[in-house]
């Protein structure tokens, strides 16, 4: 019975529920590209390419574990977690031996897996794809096979791929120029080689086995061993068997090597992809989390309007006797019917979204394209359900008061609007202002970016929250501020501030939305230069070299910097990398020790660098707190590749956020490293900009720059990194901007009526269009002040905690774009509604059946 007086309602007043379709559309779209960004990161596939003909892969274990055992309760409890660690891992190469005894071997193919880019006059040949250098010997794995030319023999010999050799226009007789892990060489290409399958995603350089070993750097080890069966052996046979020769009672002691077969061929092969599945988990659950909130937030305040609006027809249902469990259940499933409908077109429509984001961030670079985008049904039913559940919760949570109070008030209270709030939305207000300035004062304390982040946007939320209930008190007290000049500025003003004051409600429901949309921009757009210039700021000042030596390409090679040195100067190399202490995640660096409190000052606050070797760290003060390390502690900790040291520390300074949080010395970091080149190398000298060209001329892409300039450049590399967090709270930004037109749009539309009163009093269209522009301005004005001081208490506090100073960066061009936007929406949302709603005769709306 309900369900059909539902149906007739939805039916009948199509434009009433209009406003709340597209805001759970809107929802249920961002909600499914976000889950498409998950469901890829869960479960998203790494097809392999280098491995395509190599059934069985023998790879190292790329991740550090830990496990922890508690005892409670006289039971035992057995945990076991593992993270993955940033640098290849490499296998000892005596590992064959052992593997070619294993039953269904054919044979065992070493692989060796190293930096090798080709070099043009002008840089890179082809910067869309990774250039990899290999033995000829591993050519097999794919396969490649010979078009053209010879395989490689010398030291100087190189056979290429066919879509390098097209690119480069390159045939076998050439020289190319290759930047590897050593100075660059120019070797003679002898052949050209193509892959019997695709291989889109990365260019291949085959070098002769000598030749590979030394540019791989990694004496008597290997990056992976391909394992192909005998005549008649199955892949899934061979993959068990290898297992339980590497990982059973007979196995060679220590062994944590990993075999692996086909889907799982992929992850190895692609160690960027299998990493960027943490950081898509995480990226799409927080922008799922803050876009489910910002959802709820939004919807709520539309079907609260939309009560609004609907106050004097609930009221004549209850005055005809209709209880208040029917008029929870008609809103009820009334949501439920605009609910299902607008969650199937925006899942449908969020399917594309999905798609179109995640070649958004593959074309920044924050995904590799080697991480196939994944969707199923998950996301679009799990939009749909969360959709129809924020329906229903907000049709309930606006019908409560409509459905408690008596029938005449009701009927009182669709004449004229209450002028107080009721006591519990007051306190639910207050106790949200409470938890946001628990979560301000929690941000403060806050020193790691990936513990602050979340807590920044979900801060905004709960302040703009707050806002939402207690805005009908805010829009009285705006008034009460305001309401002077306006009653001096002509009728339209008077007019407006008469609104403002009798429909504090109404008006709160649009102040809700811009405040969100303010303050989320400006917290979006300020987070990310807050904490790079505060790094760049640490890292100016820290710098004393006279010039910065950088590479347009890979890095800077150790030869360039041997160049460099003179008995008078002092070069020192940083080569950047992370590590694990525990599962926990460190940016670090290895500095070259000699000399280096001339070109490089963290700011020591103990110890001394001077005491920098391969056997000894450097830590910030963070890392310090943190692990409880003073000079004279030792750190046990794994590098880059998953090799375990145990460092003692020497020093720790103040300088972590521009530096880094480990220092170590430059050839043990280089020796466990992908990319062992000096990311940049700093140089203490009396010798001109000129000279110091001149010395590196013979090395390509190599520019000496001045410090300014260098800064110049990383504050470009930090802008290209924050677009990617832009374009990821985008998609929430412009669901809240179309909220903010949706809820403006929904509230001059329904004052049709209102209208035309005003014109048969004797007011002009022009004195109503004016009354309109003048509440949209004054809503503004407020929306503007809570928003930006939310976003300036958020960003503070981000600042206190990241940096330890009370300085956010907030760029006075860009909030006031922020501001003139919100504005340009709002006034666009009022004029244009009110202009169409003007077009009427007011005679014929005001005779009109309501």
């Amino acid at each position: 019975m309900m369900l059909r007086y539902a149906l007739r309602t939805v039916r009948a007043r199509k434009g009433g529920f209009l406003g709340a379709f597209f805001a759970l559309m809107c929802a249920a779209a961002l909600i499914t590209a976000c889950g498409t960004l998950l469901e890829t990161g869960l479960r998203g596939t790494i097809a392999t390419e280098r491995y395509a003909a190599t059934p069985v892969v023998v790879s190292a274990d790329q991740n550090v574990h830990q496990t922890t055992v508690k005892h409670k309760k006289g039971k035992t409890k057995v945990k076991h977690k593992a993270k993955p660690i940033a640098e290849r891992a490499w296998l000892p190469g005596d590992l064959a031996t052992e593997l070619r005894k294993v039953p269904g071997v054919r044979e065992v193919v070493p692989e060796l897996t190293f930096l090798a880019e080709p070099l043009a006059p002008g840089g890179a040949v082809d910067k869309d794809r990774p250039a990899y250098g290999h033995a000829w010997d591993s050519a097999a794995l794919t396969p490649y096979t010979l078009t053209t030319g010879t395989a490689p023999k010398a030291d100087g010999d190189l056979v290429i791929d066919r879509r390098l050799a097209e690119r480069a226009h390159l045939e076998p007789g050439d020289r190319l120029t290759v930047q590897s892990t050593q100075s660059p060489r120019t070797y003679r290409v002898t052949g050209i080689a193509a892959p019997a399958h695709e291989v889109r995603h990365q260019t291949a350089l085959f070098f002769s086995t000598a030749e590979a070993r030394r540019l791989a750097a990694h004496p008597g080890q290997v990056t992976a061993f391909g394992v192909l069966p005998a005549k008649g052996t199955d892949a899934a046979v061979l993959k068990r068997s290898v297992s339980t020769a590497l990982h059973g009672t007979k196995a060679p002691h220590g062994t944590t090597a990993q075999v692996s077969a086909g889907d799982g061929r992929g992850p190895v092969e692609f160690l960027d992809a299998a990493a960027a599945r943490t950081k898509l988990v995480s990226m799409g659950g927080a922008m799922g989390g803050t876009s489910l909130l910002v959802a709820v937030l939004v919807v709520v305040g539309t079907f609260a309007l939309s009560v609004q609006q609907r106050h004097r027809e609930l009221a004549l249902l209850r005055a005809i006797a209709a209880t208040p469990g029917q008029i929870r259940a008609l809103l009820g499933r009334e949501a439920l019917i605009v609910g299902a409908a607008a969650g199937t077109t925006g899942a449908l429509a969020g399917l594309p979204l999905g798609s179109w984001l995640h070649g958004r961030f593959v074309a920044r670079g924050a995904v590799p394209a080697t991480l196939q985008h994944t969707v199923s049904v998950f996301p679009p039913f799990a939009a749909l359900a969360a959709t129809l559940l924020g329906a229903w919760a907000a049709a309930r949570i606006s019908s409560r008061r409509i459905a408690r109070i008596r029938p005449a008030e009701a009927l009182a209270e669709a004449r004229a609007e209450r002028t107080r709030p009721a006591w519990g939305r007051i306190l639910a207000g207050v106790a949200l202002l409470a938890g946001g300035a628990v979560l301000v004062a929690m941000l403060s304390v806050l020193r790691t970016e990936p513990a602050s982040t979340p807590v920044t946007f979900l801060a905004v939320v709960v302040l703009a929250s707050s806002v939402a209930l207690l805005g009908p008190l805010l829009v009285r007290a705006a008034v009460a501020v305001l309401g002077g000049p306006l009653a001096l500025t002509g009728p339209s003003s008077r007019l407006a501030r008469a609104n403002l004051r009798g429909h504090a409600a109404r008006m709160a429901s649009v102040v809700t939305p811009l405040t969100l949309l303010i303050g989320m921009t400006c917290t979006v757009l300020f987070v990310q230069p807050t904490l790079g210039n505060a790094a760049r700021a640490q890292a100016r000042e820290g710098i004393r070299a006279d010039w910065v030596v950088a590479a347009q390409g890979p890095g800077v090679p150790a030869e360039a910097a041997r160049r460099l040195r003179t008995q008078h100067d002092t070069v020192t190399e940083v080569v950047r990398t992370t590590v694990r202490v525990g599962l926990d995640k460190y940016a670090a660096q290895g500095v070259t020790p000699g000399g280096l409190t001339r070109t490089w000052d963290p700011d020591v606050t103990a110890g001394s660098l001077t005491k920098l070797t391969e056997d000894t760290v450097a830590v910030s003060e963070l890392a310090a707190d943190q692990l409880h390390l003073k000079p004279g502690s030792p750190l046990k900790l794994t590098l880059g590749d998953g090799t375990p040291a145990t460092p003692t520390v020497v020093a720790v300074y103040a300088k972590g956020l521009g530096f880094g949080d480990l220092t170590f010395a430059h050839d043990l970091i280089a020796r466990h490293v992908d990319n062992p080149l000096a990311a940049s190398v700093l140089v203490s000298t009396a010798r001109t900009q000129t000279q110091l060209a001149t010395t590196l001329r013979e090395f390509p892409g190599i520019h000496v720059l001045a410090p300014a300039a260098a800064d110049s450049i990383q504050a470009a590399r930090q802008q290209a990194n924050a677009e990617v967090n832009y374009l990821a709270m985008g998609l929430v930004l412009a669901f809240t901007a179309i909220a903010v037109v949706n809820t403006l749009a929904m509230s001059v539309s329904e004052r049709v009526r209102e209208f035309a009163l005003l014109r048969l009093a004797g007011a002009t269209r022009r004195q109503v269009l004016g009354m309109l522009r003048t509440e949209a301005l004054s809503v503004l004005l407020l929306a503007t002040a809570l928003g930006s001081g939310i976003a300036l208490a958020v960003l503070t506090a981000f600042s206190v905690g990241m940096t330890g100073e009370a300085a956010p960066t907030v760029t006075p061009l860009v909030y006031v774009a922020v501001v003139a936007l919100a504005g340009l929406l709002a006034l666009v949302a009022t004029a244009l509604p009110g202009r169409v709603a003007l077009r009427v005769s007011p005679v014929t709306v005001a005779t009109a059946k309501e």
